[in-house]
């Protein structure tokens, strides 16, 4: 486990006061729901990453549709749609 650092940012009182009254409320500190914060922020941005390199990666190897394809795939859709509701 890395040592923990401490660091500053600003951020507006009305956004302290509401992480006061979360931490509160969860009988942790505001310092525990920051942490978790930025853990689930990180994790998201990673998980975002990790996507974008796949599908580039598709885009790469050929696996991908065109405007074309897209399209006539919706309008099959929606055909079947129409059918089911009539």
């Amino acid at each position: 486990m890395s040592t923990p650092r401490t660091i500053s940012f600003r951020i507006d009182s009305e956004k302290v006061a509401q992480l006061d009254q979360i931490a509160q409320a969860m009988d942790r500190d505001r310092s525990y729901l920051l942490n978790e914060a930025v853990l689930s922020f990180l994790s998201e941005q990673q998980r975002y990453v990790a996507m974008v390199e796949e599908g580039l990666e598709d885009i790469r190897c050929g696996r991908y549709f065109t405007d074309e394809e897209v399209g006539l795939m919706i309008d099959e859709w929606e055909r079947e749609a129409q059918s089911k509701v009539q």
